[in-house]
């Protein structure tokens, strides 16, 4: 603000007055400007305080449209902001550690492997509430330092034509090399994390012999060994394949979008893919963090995927009554991470040779 201040004497009588009156209007209206705009300036400060939310930040390894509209929702619905980091494996555990003396982020949302990776190295801390409590103990750590929120199971997306004009319908894995003039598509094994679970899931389950046997006698029926898990859903879905080895995430887009394609779940077992949360030691945020994890186990993240096209099994028992009973009855095979590292690798040689006919 500034001071206005007019010597009168100074100012004679008569015309001298009349010359200065625009003067004096144009003074009196800066003053009166100034002392409104202020005061605006200052209504209008606490009220953005007043309404500013509050936020907690998320590291995922996950695709990050997928995060994205849980995060627009949660924040319609808690008015709490959700920031959002997307990085690979190596980048997010990489972060965690040298963010842990001062974490920037609050908890983290992607796959189960990197989740036991974070609570061994000493990153996460324990929670445990009554939403989590109802989340089954193979979808969480037993001590509380992460819980699953979905899974999406590898499944036998079968071509509905295929599927009406064969009398036996595919139902195991051994039924995949029962028909000689099948036509299978599947995700390469080196292509995606989610493809090689299958490998070490289905070596953990009945042995390397028998599990490289039966890749090599399905071999020469692959059309496609595909570079993406979408891929063979959408060959299933299109007549391409008979039979595709899909994720059942996008071989129920197709379904929902009315493509001809049939979901079967191997009555012997199958793999799957765990996505879970864990809680960040020391995060700044930790209480929201904490509902925001609450959140997730519940019915309206769910809805909210599926109606933006991402078609995630929950985790929570509670909210399975509108699965179908063959989604309901899933047998899911768990390797446990059995496989270190180097191991896998040898796993994967192997498939290779076995590929190529190489003993």
């Amino acid at each position: 603000m500034f001071a206005l201040s007019v010597n009168l004497s100074e100012l004679g009588s008569g015309g001298n007055m009349r010359r200065y009156l625009p003067l004096l209007w144009i003074s009196f209206f800066l003053v009166i400007l100034t002392i409104t705009g202020t005061t605006y300036l200052v209504g209008y400060a606490g009220k953005d305080n007043k309404n500013a939310l509050t936020s907690i930040n998320v590291y995922t390894t996950l695709p990050v449209e997928e995060v994205a509209v849980l995060a627009q929702e949660y924040e319609k619905s808690a008015k709490v902001k959700v920031n959002i980091t997307p990085l690979n494996e190596k980048e997010l555990f990489n972060r965690l550690i040298d963010e842990a003396a001062s974490p920037q982020a609050d908890l983290i949302l992607t796959n189960r492997r990197m989740l036991k990776q974070a609570r061994n190295s000493a990153l996460l801390i324990p929670y445990q509430s009554e939403y989590t409590d109802i989340i089954p103990s193979k979808f969480q750590d037993t001590d509380g330092y992460w819980v699953g929120i979905w899974y999406d199971p590898i499944v036998f997306a079968v071509n509905q034509d295929y599927f009406n004009s064969v009398t036996k319908k595919p139902a195991k894995w051994s039924d995949l090399s029962a028909d000689t003039n099948l036509r299978l598509g599947m995700t390469d094994f080196i292509a995606a994390d989610a493809a090689a679970n299958l490998l070490y899931t289905l070596v953990a389950a009945n042995g390397e012999e028998q599990t490289l046997n039966f890749l090599k006698k399905i071999h020469p029926h692959i059309v496609q060994y595909a570079k993406f898990l979408a891929t063979p859903a959408r060959m299933a879905s299109m007549g391409e394949v008979d039979i595709a080895v899909a994720v059942r995430s996008e071989t129920m887009r197709y379904e929902k979008d009315g493509f001809p394609v049939k979901i079967i779940y191997p009555e012997d077992g199958t793999a799957y893919l765990l996505t879970g949360t864990g809680l960040i030691r020391g995060a700044a945020h930790a209480t929201e963090a904490k509902r925001f994890i609450d959140w997730l186990t519940q019915a309206e993240p769910q809805t909210i995927m599926a109606q933006h096209k991402f078609y995630f099994l929950p985790t929570n028992p509670e909210l399975r009554t509108n699965l179908d009973n063959s989604a309901k009855n899933i047998k899911l095979l768990d390797h446990h991470d059995m496989y270190t590292i180097e191991q896998q690798r040898k796993l994967l040689d192997k498939w290779v040779q076995a590929r190529l006919g190489i003993n």
